[in-house]
């Protein structure tokens, strides 16, 4: 019991967040100094989004780095202040000079948001404490939160990366079963299809954070990550596997009428998805898996095929299924990967410098954003004599997001949990409690708060606003003076940030749309080459497998997040939600063709060349028409070669190729309607794809 608790994703956060953010101010109660202690626990909100709680083989390195960004933000906003530099011009400046921090890399563009907060945090602090106090707070608050996570991670090694795994194995559990014990109903892809690329995205998606936790922790030199490592490849191996397809739904329909293959299948599928999910919660919770066998669910499943011969369904479930049990029962993979295959680093500064000065840089536009609307806030603040304007600035800061959705969201679960924290708030301030009581409180809703964080932001909204209206309290004796300013400020805040979304250098996603298209062809393309060309590398193969997937994500994110977007075309993102669905088909084929060259079931040189300039011209015919803006008969220029059909039965290779060129076929179509029916406006005026 006491496992599911400790190692349980959600309660092993928010234990550690609460333990970080509350010791010191339990500290500082027991020493007298109550005012020291709840400012100091204000520095781990700055690191929590700075992202240096991540484990990471540079760990340290990052944590100086943080603190000494935090300390620098902190003094200058309060010497430019007390030179009476005016705030929108310090906030303006810093955010443009700390936004070369997103050229770099990834996870460094989290520091520009934490040091902006950082400096918006000392605003309330400026004239009550010397101007060396509080960039010293940030320096020792960052080595506290860095010690303690340091610690905790020892002592819960490898959480971070069995939690993901955990989830990992269970997507693929309700993908498998959603995809195996519903035949008879996935007869109409505008119906059945678009909940099973769902979830096989979010597979995708896991399997990309895991590449990135692999990359932070060089997991590959690593002995005490060996064992999850291989958990990995076998992942790996389990979505080759499952999200391969055959495609052909009057054959399923056919050996359905002729046997019991459906109930079959389904006892396949189940018995996998439960081994799939005992697994996901042996690894979470550090327990040895018990012993599997599925002998008798695969014996029916050759009996049918030995049965039906002529009918490519039952050879197909069962060679699949074969093989995934065979990786569950050794759990081991079929063949070792390269896990590190694309060794990602980090722009050096100067580098990053010249690209950051270049209109096309997305830091520079983040940056450029963040500035605009804190200049913005801070200017309305003075208008209406607000001095110090902290709460609005960290609001914006706190709700703003990559993406349109993702931004709109967060600002619904922050002005609604707001309003719902003052109000618990303002009728409690009425009692007469003792301190310890209130402490003893504030710890227990910081707990229950940061439980759903990650999946109900809003409710730990409330929680947070109302511990904040009593460390006022605590404070300043002012918690009840704190209650409708500070609502107005969050309305205010959110305001900003989502017409920041909107109409500073927006990034939507339907104009992303063309280049992730035609970029998702371009892996397809390469894929195509090497397993219908001379490479036969294992490694090679699977790493460009992984790249198709990758791209079709990509792809299939874009267009979901389109889909929430105001005014949107709806014609033409539904033309594009078909496309979309027949490249993920192209994506299971080439999953099945990649085991397939593994397994050395290859095509002669001959007919595979064939093949192969077949694929090519019509994928250069799908990348036309997504590129250019012009009739379709002078942009499709290469025509289509036959591809060489000859008498006699074709391979299961072969009939991946022709299943490829059929969905290739389709998609020229689709392009040529989505393009008469594209927006007007922004991306979509040039006529020409271009990087960036």
């Amino acid at each position: 019991m006491w496992r599911r608790i400790i190692y349980h994703p959600e309660v092993n956060y928010a234990l550690r967040q609460t333990l970080v953010l509350c010791l010191p101010v339990a500290i500082g109660w027991l020493l007298g100094d109550l005012q020291k202690g709840l400012l100091f626990s204000l520095v781990p909100a700055c690191c929590n989004i700075a992202g240096l709680d991540t484990p990471h083989k540079r760990f340290f390195k990052r944590l100086i780095v943080g603190g000494s960004l935090f300390a620098l933000s902190s003094f200058l906003i309060q010497w430019l202040s007390l030179h009476h530099l005016p705030l929108p011009v310090t906030l303006f400046a810093m955010a443009l000079l700390l936004g070369v921090t997103g050229e770099i890399g990834p996870l460094h563009a989290r520091l520009l948001p934490a040091s902006l907060i950082a400096a918006i945090f000392t605003l309330g602090l400026v004239g009550q404490m010397p101007i060396w106090a509080p960039p010293l707070l940030y320096i020792a608050g960052t080595f506290w939160y860095g010690l303690f996570n340091w610690f905790w991670f020892r002592l819960w090694k490898e959480q971070p990366l069995r939690e993901t795994l955990s989830l990992l194995y269970r997507e693929l559990a309700d993908y498998c079963e959603a995809k195996y014990t519903l035949l008879t109903q996935l007869t109409d892809p505008e119906t059945a299809l678009p909940p099973l690329l769902a979830r096989q995205q979010k597979a995708v998606d896991l399997i990309n954070t895991c590449y990135q936790q692999m990359h932070m922790l060089a997991a590959n030199r690593d002995q005490s990550h060996q064992r999850l490592t291989r958990a990995f490849q076998v992942a790996l191996d389990l979505q080759e596997h499952i999200s391969v397809s055959l495609h052909q739904p009057t054959e399923v329909q056919k050996l359905v009428e002729q046997s019991h293959a459906e109930a079959v299948i389904r006892w396949n599928a189940q018995t996998i998805a439960a081994r799939l999910r005992e697994l996901a919660d042996d690894m979470l919770y550090h327990r040895m898996p018990p012993r599997f066998s599925m002998e008798k669910p695969l014996q029916g499943l050759e009996k049918i095929a030995r049965q039906h011969p002529e009918n490519p369904v039952g050879h197909f479930c069962y060679y699949h299924f074969s093989r995934i049990a065979r990786v569950l029962r050794t759990q081991r993979p079929l063949y070792r990967r390269d896990l590190l295959a694309d060794r990602q680093r980090r722009l050096p500064l100067l580098p990053a410098l010249r690209s950051y000065l270049s209109f096309k840089s997305a830091a520079l536009r983040t940056a450029g954003r963040f500035a605009v609307m804190l200049v913005f806030g801070s200017v309305l603040a003075l208008a209406f004599n607000v001095p110090k304007p902290w709460w609005i600035l960290m609001t914006i800061m706190f709700v703003s997001q990559n993406g349109y959705r993702a931004t709109r969201v967060r600002i619904q679960h922050r002005a609604v949990g707001t309003l719902a924290g003052l109000a618990i708030a303002a009728a409690t301030l009425r009692f007469s409690v003792p301190e310890a009581v209130v402490l003893s409180v504030m710890l227990v809703i910081t707990l229950v708060s940061y439980l759903f964080i990650r999946k109900y932001y809003g409710w730990a909204t409330i929680g947070f606003t109302v511990t904040a209206v009593y460390s006022l309290q605590l404070l300043a004796l002012n918690g009840a003076q704190f209650l409708l300013p500070r609502l107005m400020d969050t309305l205010v805040g959110c305001c900003i940030a989502f017409g920041g979304m909107v109409w500073l250098w927006p990034q939507w996603q339907s104009g992303l749309l063309r280049q992730n298209a035609h970029d998702a062809l371009e892996a397809d393309q390469e894929a195509l080459r090497m397993l219908l060309g001379d490479e036969h590398s294992p490694q090679k193969l699977a790493w460009q497998r992984v790249l198709v997937n990758q791209a079709h994500n990509a792809l299939f994110n874009s267009l979901n997040q389109a889909m929430q977007e105001p005014a949107f075309n709806t014609r033409y993102l539904n033309d594009m939600k078909l496309w979309v669905t027949h490249s993920q088909f192209i994506v299971e084929h080439i999953n099945a063709m990649t085991i397939l060259a593994r397994e050395h079931t290859m095509l002669t040189p001959e007919l595979a060349q064939r093949y192969l300039q077949s694929c090519e011209i019509a994928l250069q015919r799908c990348q036309q028409r997504l590129e250019y803006d012009g009739p379709g008969q002078e942009t499709n220029i290469l025509e289509s070669q036959e591809s060489g059909q000859e008498s006699g039965a074709i391979t299961i290779m072969e009939r991946h190729v022709r299943r490829i060129l059929e969905h290739l076929s389709v998609m020229h179509t689709i392009s040529s309607l989505a393009w008469s029916q594209r927006p007007q406006h922004g991306k979509w005026l040039v006529r020409r794809l271009r990087k960036g």
